[in-house]
């Protein structure tokens, strides 16, 4: 019995074990929000402003499109249901890491998990074996959120220094991080290997078909995420594990 409970990590170990495993998507977001914090101060967002944003959104596509919404003049609705739309699928991931919770999980540590839930500490804590406790997630949050505030004040402070070939280089870096955290899980399943390429091929169909080529990239994410996973849910049911005493 001891050694079965020395196997569990405490609270501690997991927090600094999601640090550890957030510190690559850290040093990513850093790049990513370093041309965030750059286009910021272009638009005429202050270092207050633009750190702000970043440390209370946590999303590339949302922030970009909001600060150029905000500079255009747009209204709150327009902001607000842009927003929603961009970043629904955050929703859907947040729903996806509730089944991996403990049931008696309180809504509080719920709620803070959500809050810091992005592509990449989602897919992080989605692929946490077993059961995901919060703490695991908290670890995450920990790291990659000082790290895109970071890279937003280090670009607004940056101002125009920089040149065009250098900032479009590092608008490449979010692209970079999303490969690196699906080819490890698509080596070890076939599965999920098909899948990747069924929705890159989805996504790049719909530009041909009437009607669907002028969805956002936000409504696409919505749509695809909907239409595969239940595809996948049906064709690939998940089998529970059983514990055997």
């Amino acid at each position: 019995m001891k050694t079965s409970l020395n196997q569990i990590p405490s609270n501690r170990e997991l927090f600094v074990k999601g640090m550890k495993d957030a510190i690559p998507v850290c040093l990513g977001y850093i790049a990513v929000s370093f041309s965030f914090g750059i286009q910021a101060k272009k638009l005429g967002f202050t270092l207050f402003q633009a750190a702000l944003m970043s440390g209370t959104n946590l999303t590339s596509a949302g922030q970009f499109s909001g600060i150029t919404l905000i500079q255009s003049g747009a209204t709150l609705f327009e902001l607000a249901l842009t927003q929603l739309i961009i970043n629904s699928r955050y929703m859907l991931m947040s729903g996806a890491l509730s089944q991996k919770l403990d049931p008696e999980e309180p809504t509080r540590r719920r709620m803070l998990m959500a809050f810091g839930i992005s592509d990449e500490n989602f897919a992080l804590s989605f692929a946490y074996p077993g059961t995901l406790r919060p703490v695991y997630t908290y670890g995450l949050m920990s790291c990659t959120i000082p790290g895109w505030i970071l890279g937003t004040v280090l670009g607004v402070l940056s101002g125009d220094i920089l040149p065009a070939s250098i900032l479009d280089a590092l608008g490449l870096a979010l692209y970079g991080m999303l490969i690196a955290i699906i080819i490890p899980p698509s080596k070890e399943n076939k599965v999920i290997a098909g899948l990747v390429i069924v929705s890159m091929m989805t996504n790049a169909l719909i530009d041909f078909v009437p009607g669907l080529k002028g969805l956002s990239s936000g409504m696409r994410i919505i749509l695809l995420t909907l239409l595969i996973t239940a595809i996948a849910a049906w064709l690939f049911p998940h089998k529970e594990a059983t514990d055997e005493l």
